[in-house]
């Protein structure tokens, strides 16, 4: 009778331990999730900003383009509309840098806890394995 005894104290501890090992595990696993979703979201962030910059720099592009066509047309030789045309050609190249990093900041698509998956995945694949062997 006290070996009876003896063997489900053992059992109630491992199973106290594997609860409680398995409620860390969980934890952090929500955790990963989080950090990994705050990763992604500050990326899509940051392509949301630069997408406004472009859209800035592109709004005063177009203001200059037509103020140097206004005024090469008016003085139709004179020199006054180079500086505008080089002012309008610099905004343009930032408006295309801006919208080149917007695209690759938001490529990435929606924010997905892909390292949480696997790792749950792996997890339950381990206590599978465990339990079938246990059977």
């Amino acid at each position: 009778m006290p070996a009876e005894n003896g063997r489900a104290e053992t059992l109630a501890t491992a199973v106290t331990e594997v609860s409680e090992r398995v409620s860390v595990l969980v934890r952090e696993e929500i955790e990963l999730a989080k950090a990994e979703m705050a990763q992604k979201a500050s990326s899509i962030a940051r392509g949301a900003a630069a997408v406004a910059a472009g859209a800035v720099f592109g709004v005063f592009a177009l203001v200059l383009g037509l103020m140097t066509l206004a005024w090469g047309l008016n003085s139709a030789i004179g020199s006054l509309w180079v500086g505008f045309a080089i002012t309008f050609g610099v905004l343009i190249a930032l408006t295309i840098l801006a919208f080149l990093f917007a695209w690759r900041k938001l490529k990435v698509g929606a924010p997905k806890p892909q390292m949480a998956i696997e790792e749950a995945r792996k997890i339950r694949e381990t206590v599978a394995a465990k339990s079938e062997a246990s059977s």
